[in-house]
């Protein structure tokens, strides 16, 4: 099926000017600002929560605690689609300044916070500008570098990732002993000050005048069930129970509004979110890959620290390194991967690899006993962390890789809504199925006693310190429920992994873009054709 060129601007969005292709120099500086902005992203969450016990010391408001989290990742998910979407109309480079502004005067103004209240309200305008963060980057990387040669790129955002989630709380814990838990905030200032200079300046893109209509009635139902959804799996089987008709509404409310953005999208001029997209396979399938990614890494993320630091009794301070040996399985996979698709061109096999890998890691960390040595879990963090390094970019390439350049903005903001819905899905029934479990190994073992930290609340929500005030049997049960937990979490995590298994194996192997090539799908029809200017 012949298909215009992707380098062809459509009437609406035609450049101010032609562009060239940029040379290797062009694009390593234009990545340093790149790299930077990630880095402030993915930085936050977990500088912040190191901070937390501090802050709510401080301002009061515990019983608001959970919304200082809640209204960050609120904000977040509902903006993604939308700063995509943005971006394709109006231009990336714009409305990805534009988003590294408002996360700075968000981050600003909750370092003055004064209460609970005003905390809450200014981590959710943070949250709307980390949004734009993560979808600008990818969609900038996607224009600037084509799908054949983005695997070079690759290792730096791995680096990154890796970086922030040893360094965020270490760092965090350092700020809030040494300074003051408002530069936690603060420290966003200097960091995001050098990413919108280093941008400005290298980063050089066509202006984009478009007449389209802004799908105002599609991004509202969107939003709307995005919040509902993350709502019911920020307060499903914590704040209230599964069945209560607060969930049971949240539900509904997010059935309809998705129905209907369905029903919009399919009627107006230019949808939020083309339903088009997803009539690629290949879209599709990297899309549910995506979901369980996301799923599988928060759920480790969050429980594998709480597991050595309950069980195998390593500090608190140090939550940071206990996840090094996955990042580190992360990191080097994600490297050899980018170069191995930037030489050959082929990427099928990977996805399939991967996913299988991740799916044996789940099944080996679900074996963690109170006995399970650090070397042991360490090394079956390992194969986990291997398995998600075959698959963190690569889910994104494909994504960018099969859509036309005009909808890169589109494809990376779905990669990455559907990344983060699948991580707040995986906490959520990870955190059900931990506290059932650790609740009902209590039970088993200590009887009516299993309450003895009655004044400390539930016992699946100890900490290491109030546990090591409890008596020895109390502790002995606990590390037993805690182990119990962990094998629940991941044999569950193993079985929705194997989703993404079947996924992969479904996928097709759609030539790679070269530079300034036509779309996926047309990619073999086109070869030959000396249209190679770089499409922005």
């Amino acid at each position: 099926m012949s298909q215009p060129k992707a380098d062809t601007p459509s009437p609406e969005q035609k450049p101010a000017e032609d562009e060239q292709p940029r040379s290797p120099r062009e694009i390593r500086l234009v990545m340093i600002g790149l790299v930077v902005t990630m880095l402030l992203a993915m930085l936050d969450g977990l500088i912040v929560g190191t901070a937390m016990p501090t802050i709510v010391g401080e301002l009061g408001g515990a019983e608001h605690l959970s919304w200082v989290v809640t209204s960050y990742t609120l904000a977040t998910a509902a903006s993604t689609p939308i700063w995509g979407k943005l971006g394709d109309l109006y231009g990336r480079k714009g409305t990805f300044l534009i988003s590294i502004v408002i996360f700075l005067a968000g981050s600003a103004l909750s370092g003055l916070s004064q209460d609970m209240t005003e905390l809450i309200g200014f981590r959710a305008l943070q949250g709307l500008g980390a949004g734009g963060l993560m979808v600008g980057v990818m969609s900038i990387m996607g224009a600037l570098v084509p799908p054949r040669d983005r695997g070079k790129y690759q290792g730096m955002f791995a680096a990154v990732m890796a970086l922030a989630t040893i360094g965020g709380p270490l760092v965090g814990g350092f700020i809030t002993d040494h300074l003051n838990w408002r530069w936690t905030f603060y420290i966003n200032l200097p960091l995001g000050a050098v990413a919108l200079a280093v941008v400005v300046v290298t980063l050089k893109l066509p202006k984009v005048r478009s007449k389209a209509r802004i799908d105002y009635l599609g991004a509202l139902l969107l939003t709307t069930g995005i919040t509902a959804l993350t709502l019911i799996t920020t307060w499903g089987g914590q704040e209230y129970t599964w069945g209560s008709k607060e969930i049971l509404g949240l539900a509904a409310l997010a059935a309809a509004t998705l129905i209907g953005f369905c029903y919009v999208e399919q009627r107006v001029e230019e949808p939020m979110l083309p339903l088009s997209l997803f009539k690629n396979l290949n879209f599709t399938l990297v899309s549910v890959i995506g979901f369980v990614v996301g799923f599988v890494m928060f759920g480790a993320t969050v429980f594998l620290p709480l597991y050595q630091q309950t069980v195998q009794g390593a500090s608190a301070t140090n939550s940071g390194l206990l996840l090094m040996p996955m990042m580190f399985g992360m990191l080097v996979v994600s490297l050899v991967v980018g170069q191995a698709v930037t030489k050959t061109g082929k990427y099928r096999i990977y996805p399939i690899i991967g996913t299988i890998v991740m799916t044996v890691g789940m099944v080996l960390l679900s074996t963690l006993s109170t006995d399970t040595s650090n070397f042991a879990s360490a090394c079956w963090m390992v194969v986990l962390g291997a398995g998600m390094g075959f698959l963190m970019q690569i889910t994104m390439l494909v994504a960018q890789n099969s859509v036309e350049l005009k909808d890169m903005g589109v494809a990376s903001s779905t990669a990455t809504l559907f990344r983060t819905i699948g991580g707040s899905f995986g906490v959520a029934l990870f955190g059900a199925l931990f506290n059932s479990r650790v609740t009902e190994t209590m039970t088993e073992r200590l009887g009516s006693a299993a309450g003895a930290g009655g004044s400390q609340g539930d016992p699946s929500q100890l900490s290491p310190a109030a546990l090591r005030a409890l008596p020895e049997p109390v502790q002995d049960a606990y590390h037993h429920a805690v182990a119990n937990g962990m094998h629940t979490v991941f044999l569950w995590g193993a079985g929705v992994a194997v989703i993404a298994v079947a996924a992969a194996v479904f996928m097709r192997e759609v030539p790679l873009r070269g530079a300034g090539g036509p779309p996926a799908e047309d990619a073999t029809a086109a070869k030959g054709s000396d249209a190679a200017a770089v499409a922005i």
